[in-house]
């Protein structure tokens, strides 16, 4: 269906493209119009695959499994690294976070729009609040890690810790009063 819908979005903006290539002064608008028709359809068609596909009761457990995870793992690799302290070479963190956290953040950003579905849109917001703040903490240490910044890679590493806190608790507590 999304197939379909994509391809009927692509053939009517070629066929607009074309009908507007004619004259360039002056459009038939008897033969415009039901091809702008035909390429909202398109759009329409692919919106109600995308939204039943996303609904899908199995995608759904699948993907609020997937977010458990992450954060799970998130908040486990967080912890690591806090804990290593001094250990941690200032240098070598934007590597460590390379390598512990980008495919479980991306997986969680991926799966992400299942909460809504699910928990509903203000617990979706209160969740990627936590997320997104932590997300940016990362982002903060990876960079002043680059810089050789020792006290602001210790410092966001802390808060990145405590967003992420949060955001698991926060999603777990859900995940629990939903089943």
């Amino acid at each position: 269906m999304k197939t379909v819908a994509l391809l009927m979005v692509i053939v009517a903006f070629l066929a607009g493209a074309f009908l507007a290539s004619l004259d360039p002064r002056s459009i038939n608008w008897l033969i415009m119009v039901p091809v702008l028709v035909f390429g909202v359809v398109g759009l329409w068609l692919h919106r109600k695959a995308r939204h039943a596909e996303v609904r899908a009761g199995t995608r759904l457990e699948g993907n609020i499994q997937t977010l458990g995870e992450s954060l799970d793992n998130i908040s486990r690799n967080l912890e690591a690294v806090c804990a290593r302290g001094d250990d941690l070479p200032v240098y070598e963190a934007r590597f460590e976070i390379d390598r512990l956290f980008r495919k479980d953040l991306d997986n969680f950003a991926n799966a992400r729009e299942s909460m809504i579905h699910v928990f509903g849109m203000q617990n979706y917001a209160d969740v990627m609040s936590n997320f997104a703040a932590g997300e940016r903490y990362i982002n903060r240490v990876w960079s002043a890690s680059t810089d050789g910044y020792v006290d602001e890679v210790r410092m966001y590493l802390e808060r990145a810790r405590n967003q992420f806190r949060e955001a698991r608790e926060h999603f777990h507590e859900l995940a629990a009063a939903h089943r």
